[in-house]
């Protein structure tokens, strides 16, 4: 996907080493809780990085010398307490966020392509992510300069690396061909010749744009959709401005695509270069096996895999004799997913949360740089909001999403229990539990 950041420490806004130090050792665990939800998270240690997504080089940079992954929102990936007492240091400066772009790509049957990382890898080894990275002025083309509006908007830059980054990490064409009427149909390369392209491309030996045109196809910009910014919060020292996509792969029955036409659909991992693997499944599947701990998940993925997984449900039962192969089934999968990303408010939950600014921006036009609200006294997990978009478009109008939150605890492993859940719901539990410790303590 996209989003890569070196481990550093998570400060707390606001509060010197020494403070926090001071808040951390605070002789009464109750009024802990207090001052975190009234002035937020502090004190706590992070391996930082959030959404996780293989990146190219950075602008201007020729890909050979300069790979990959950039980071996304979210930062925290430990959460032990700081006990320094050492003086504050000097505030450092804040890294202006990178372009990237990334794909949640869904196959005619509408499970997620996943890559997993190589163990080896000095950010998110062994995670799961989308295929993305970060744009590349060299295959690209222009980049919104830093102090431009379109920087963090949805715009061709963004659309055609998210489609290269695509290409080479899995070797999956999203191009169509460019003497047909028929905009559905993909352009189909022969695996020598995909594999060769790619080395060629990630090493800068020749643009993608000038190589899908020599195989007869044009870049299929126009058919991803626009789902959800991430902003990499400002205590992280590498920074990524993500524009996420949805890309629903044709089905065979509206294509009428041959066997051999679909193996263009199936993924191939790098030759071990960033992945070891790339597969489809069922976003409920990865995101069962993300809480039983067999994969790692950050929480910009498990958030927007919760999402999909609301309307793209397991494998079609078997068809009756003479039915077909079940594709009314995931056409109504796609149908009730679409009108989703569409739907304006936003939020389905109680009046506050739908009456809230966030609720009239479209899924194609939020913006998310997660923030942490609190730690949860019972099982110590951080609830990061979702709903502010960054400093740099901080009074844009621009926002994320108010009516939920992600509750995740960071250990040496990665992150843990992440859940996503109703942020009324959260903090009317956190006030109950409250209340219960402080009748506790007058008895």
């Amino acid at each position: 996907m996209t989003l890569l950041f070196h481990p550093r420490c998570l400060r707390i806004p606001g509060l010197s080493s020494i403070q926090s130090s001071r808040l951390t050792r605070h002789p009464n665990p109750s009024s802990i809780a207090t001052r975190i939800s009234s002035r937020g998270l502090k004190g706590l240690s992070s391996n930082t990085s959030l959404i996780a997504t293989p990146v190219s080089s950075t602008p201007g940079v020729n890909t050979s010398t300069a790979r990959r992954y950039v980071g996304a929102p979210i930062t925290i990936m430990s959460q032990q307490r700081s006990s320094s007492s050492s003086p504050a240091k000097r505030e450092k400066e804040v890294m202006e966020p990178r372009p990237s772009s990334s794909i949640l790509l869904l196959s005619p049957t509408n499970q997620v392509l996943l890559l997993h990382r190589v163990k080896t890898s000095t950010s998110f080894a062994s995670a799961h992510v989308f295929p993305g990275g970060n744009l590349d002025a060299f295959h690209d083309g222009e980049i919104p300069p830093n102090d431009a509006r379109e920087r963090h908007e949805d715009g061709h830059a963004y659309r055609l690396g998210a489609i290269r980054e695509c290409f080479e990490e899995t070797g999956i064409l999203l191009a169509t061909k460019k003497d047909s009427d028929d905009r559905s149909t993909l352009v189909n390369v022969s695996s020598a010749d995909r594999d060769r392209a790619r080395k060629q491309i990630y090493g800068g030996k020749v643009r993608f744009g000038d190589w899908v045109d020599s195989v007869g196809g044009v870049p299929d910009t126009g058919r991803l959709i626009p789902f959800t910014r991430w902003v990499t919060p400002t205590n992280v020292p590498k920074r990524f401005t993500t524009q996420m996509y949805i890309y629903l792969l044709p089905s065979s029955a509206s294509t009428g695509a041959s066997a051999m036409e679909n193996e263009i659909i199936v993924p191939t991992p790098d030759g071990g270069v960033e992945h070891t693997a790339a597969k489809f499944d069922d976003a409920s599947t990865w995101l069962y096996r993300a809480d039983k701990g067999e994969i790692i998940l950050f929480p910009p993925q498990y958030y927007l895999l919760h999402l999909v997984s609301q309307f793209c449900k397991a494998a079609a039962p078997s068809p009756a004799p003479g039915k077909g192969h079940g594709d009314a089934y995931f056409a109504s999968q796609r149908k009730g997913l679409l009108e989703f990303l569409k739907s304006v408010p936003t939020a389905t939950g109680s009046e506050a949360a739908r009456r809230h600014p966030s609720s009239e921006i479209p899924w194609a036009d939020k913006v998310m740089s997660p923030h942490n609200l609190f730690i949860r006294e019972g099982d110590n997990r951080i609830v990061l909001g979702l709903d502010k978009p960054g400093p740099e478009l901080k009074g844009s109008g621009r926002g994320g999403d108010w009516e939920r939150v992600v509750l995740v605890k960071f250990t040496r492993d990665g992150p843990r229990k992440v859940e996503v859940r109703g942020r009324e719901e959260v903090l009317r539990e956190e006030k109950e539990a409250k209340r219960a410790r402080e009748a506790e303590h007058k008895l």
